[in-house]
């Protein structure tokens, strides 16, 4: 019998193998030993992860060291596991979408000649994701975090001959270090003034905290705990791609389309979700942390659904869906709403990676294309794609009575009960988000499944639906995409969370919406005669609309907005800001230190100018070595006068 403390390692542990298998060996093990290895590793995650959930709802959690690392003084750097309900659920999650994109991956990375490599990369990024769920501790927290990040810039820049991808890479890479420094400064703060990185006794000792201050500018001390949240909040703009911040997530798509679904659905994007949902005993002791949380994922939420109905590759559409996705987790937050938020990152992972991997079949069905208007008419042609992807975007829309209406109507409700500041401005936000939602989602579907057909006569000659490990975890991942919401009693208003996640009674819009929930039926109902439901409903029409009766209103409608949509195509023109600021200062900086500093000062001043110098004494001192004895009798002779004149001076 199996104890549960090995399930706890063999969780992590196994993909860690199956990626050193495929990653050093695998020209001796091949394509077929690579991903067999890989997939039987995660698989056996998977299923350790079931069991520990399973276990956890009986009551069972750990919280514990598994390697101490470095003592200093009465500080322990250790590796230590964290397994209540909030990382079982977490685990399960991971594991499973990991599972479905390791299958996928064998049909869509067919021909691809760095198979091996591919598989060792996601097995690894699924391990690092594993231990950032899993920690107990912020220096683990810490290695998962930057481990994510590490792994993902292998992975977008995978087809590393295009430019595009090493361009991508590098963008997502420098983005997240400028989140994970102030990241790095939470972490900092917290050692400094809690004196240990165990999320027991940091959680224990703030309600103490809470009103000790800190002096960040003079004059105006900040409460410590906000000045904490906020930082650690600022490592959670990168990593979950939140305004200003967002900018690597849709250039990421460079990579190849089994990342891109793992990376937005499951890991990656969702860690920054998770990591403030787990410090959520901080966050609460922070009105204005959790203000500036929900106010920025409401700005992402609507900015960048407007960006998702002005994009044609079917990628980026996607790809802009998650971040507004990702607003409407991260205003659930700010709210106070952690078990709704968590909910959403729960359905948006399933309906979230079906979207993607069915992208994915139609890149591979049109010999990669990814323009949507090269497409059409594409539902007679992949029939089991289309369906699945239809599921997905049903759920997407937060239509009923699929996963997404269900996590994304707790979280509008929550925030309309809400009492933080800005949660007027979010609710509103939100609104318009889901009429935008429905829109893009739709405009989606309609335009590359539906209408006259714009594939090239030559792919269309030899279009026929993928094979089945590309359809199989497509349907696999479609059946959570229907009912993973109607578990909403129990996740959201059940108390499954329990000691996991913590709220203070003044923040309570979960607990008032749970003592009015009565059942399934009654919270579908309810939603159905709700404003989100019309508006995302309008949404999906509008589109239908667009893109099946009135195909020539999207062109006329774009050239009417003239300058509103070209900034909203251009998304606001934030890669150009940070190309001529960040980019370009930085450029500037280096030719000022390189003309300012080397040429004139190292160069001018100190090389060529000490060499000027000495050539310049060694001249007049020349002078004086002429041969002439009288010269020489006369320069004595001055020497004599001056020193006695120097004598009888003083």
């Amino acid at each position: 019998m199996i104890s549960m403390k090995t399930l706890y390692l063999l969780v992590p542990l196994a993909p860690l193998a199956g990626a050193l298998v495929a990653g050093l060996f695998g020209r001796a093990v091949g394509r077929a030993g690579a991903h067999t290895a890989t997939i039987l590793a995660v698989l056996v995650s998977f299923l350790a992860s079931c069991a520990i959930f399973a276990d956890v709802l009986h009551g069972n959690n750990f919280n514990g060291s598994v390697y101490t690392w470095v003592t200093t003084g009465e500080t322990r750097l250790e590796i230590g596991f964290l397994i209540d309900r909030l990382s079982a659920l977490m685990l399960v999650v991971v594991t499973f979408v990991s599972l479905m994109v390791h299958v996928y991956s064998i049909g869509y990375m067919a021909d691809d000649p760095g198979y091996q490599r591919f598989f060792a990369y996601i097995s690894l990024f699924t391990f690092s994701m594993l231990m950032l769920v899993m920690s107990n501790n912020f220096l683990q927290l810490f290695f998962g975090w930057e481990a994510v990040g590490l792994v993902s810039y292998l992975l977008i820049g995978f087809w590393y001959t295009r430019p595009s991808a090493i361009y991508a890479n590098l963008k997502a890479f420098i983005v997240n270090r400028v989140g994970d420094f102030g990241f790095l400064l939470g972490i900092a703060l917290i050692l400094a003034h809690f004196g240990t990185l165990d999320y027991a006794g940091v959680f224990a000792q703030a309600p103490g905290l809470a009103g000790a201050t800190l002096g960040v500018l003079p004059g105006s001390p900040w409460l410590l705990l906000t000045v904490i949240c906020i930082c650690l909040f600022v490592g959670a703009m990168g990593k979950s791609a939140q305004v200003p911040l967002h900018v690597w997530l849709p250039d990421s798509m460079e990579g190849p389309t089994p990342i891109s679904a793992l990376i937005h659905a499951a890991t990656m994007v969702t860690a920054g979700i998770f990591m403030v949902a787990r410090m959520s005993p901080l966050y609460e002791l922070s009105q204005t942390a959790l203000s500036v949380v929900m106010v920025i994922g409401a700005i992402t939420a609507v900015f960048m659904a407007l960006v998702a109905v002005t994009q044609y590759d079917i990628k980026r559409v996607i790809a802009y869906s998650t971040l507004s996705q990702l607003g409407y987790m991260t205003v659930a937050l700010g709210a106070s709403a952690y078990a709704a938020g968590i909910f959403h990152l729960v359905t948006h992972a399933f309906f979230k990676a079906v979207l993607f991997l069915g992208a994915g079949s139609v890149i591979i069905a049109l010999h990669h294309e990814q323009d949507m208007r090269r497409m059409g008419g594409l539902r007679k042609y992949l029939p089991i794609t289309y369906a699945t992807v239809l599921i997905g975007a049903i759920a997407n829309a937060g239509l009923p009575p699929f996963a997404g209406f269900f996590s994304k109507d707790a979280i509008l409700e929550a925030v309309r009960a809400s009492h933080v500041p800005g949660a007027e401005f979010a609710y509103l936000a939100l609104l318009l988000g889901v009429f935008l939602g429905g829109l893009y989602t739709f405009r989606l579907v309609f335009y590359a499944f539906h209408g006259e057909s714009r594939v090239d006569p030559h792919v269309l000659e030899h279009l026929h639906e993928s094979p089945w490990v590309v359809t199989l975890p497509l349907i696999l991942l479609a059946i959570p995409s229907i009912g993973a919401g109607w578990w909403i009693g129990s996740v959201v208003f059940g108390g499954y969370f329990a000691s996991a996640i913590e709220v203070l009674p003044a923040h309570g819009a979960v607990a008032a919406m749970a003592a009015e929930y009565h059942g399934l039926w009654r919270f579908m109902l309810h939603g159905l005669l709700g404003l989100p439901f019309w508006f995302a409903l309008a949404g999906a029409a509008l589109a239908w609309y667009l893109y099946t009766v009135r195909t020539d209103l999207p062109k006329k409608i774009a050239i009417a907005f003239g300058p509103l949509y070209a900034i909203v195509e251009g998304k606001y023109g934030f890669d150009e800001l940070y190309s001529w600021l960040f980019a370009g200062g930085v450029r500037a900086l280096g030719r000022g230190l390189w003309r300012g500093g080397d040429q004139t000062v190292i160069d001018g001043v100190l090389v060529n100018g000490s060499a000027r110098v000495v050539g310049w004494f060694a001249t007049v001192v020349r002078l004086f070595q002429s041969g002439l004895i009288y010269q020489y009798a006369i320069s004595m002779l001055v020497g004599v006068v001056l020193l006695a004149y120097w004598f009888l001076r003083t």
